[in-house]
């Protein structure tokens, strides 16, 4: 016996992109830090989850740990993408410890997975992190002083919060943010 049903599934609204996904706002940087840079990344981490983002880091200490911690205190989700293969060696603020064993290659899951970069100082894991968000065409927010082309300048928090909001519009109104371009040859 067939049993007749409407359709009730409709189009998903424009709300989040990728079908519903939330946005993913990759906060990178330094695993050693100054107590500057640590209330840089613990304020930027309660932004991205005012904000409404889902946070992304590496997962392990210093900026990481900080901005995880921010986002925790204003009640938001991590994700860390650990280089190893241990869920343990996350900082205690992570929600989803996602074990790579790959070490820093995982720096490009880190990049590609994000809406939006937030990069604060680092060395060069940080820097190889803005330049797969570059390849990908990902917006980055320089809050470091990296200073590279193609990166957007903030003055101060309450620009960053501004400017987070403003790109986070400009994704959901887009629907859906594409796929990066494979590049088609190396430099």
């Amino acid at each position: 016996m067939k049993v007749k049903t409407k359709n009730r599934r409709k189009k998903p609204a424009k709300i989040e992109p990728e079908y519903g996904q939330k946005i993913t706002i990759s906060v990178i940087g330094g695993s050693v830090i100054s107590d500057d840079v640590d209330g840089l990344a613990h304020k930027i981490g309660k932004i991205v989850a005012k904000v409404g983002g889902i946070l992304v880091c590496g997962g392990l200490k210093g900026s990481m740990e900080a901005a995880s911690r921010g986002a925790k205190e204003a009640g938001g989700i991590t994700i860390g993408i650990l280089p190893g293969r241990d869920k343990r060696d996350a900082n205690p603020y992570i929600d989803i410890a996602l074990p790579t064993t790959i070490g820093f290659a995982r720096n490009v899951i880190v990049a590609a997975s994000a809406h939006i970069i937030i990069a604060l100082p680092g060395s060069h894991g940080t820097s190889s992190e803005i330049s797969y968000g570059l390849v990908y065409k990902r917006p980055i927010i320089d809050c470091g002083n990296w200073n590279r082309e193609g990166m957007i300048k903030v003055k101060s928090i309450k620009d960053l919060e501004n400017k987070l909001r403003e790109l986070i519009k400009d994704i959901k109104n887009e629907g859906s943010q594409a796929p990066a371009p494979v590049p088609q040859k190396a430099d």
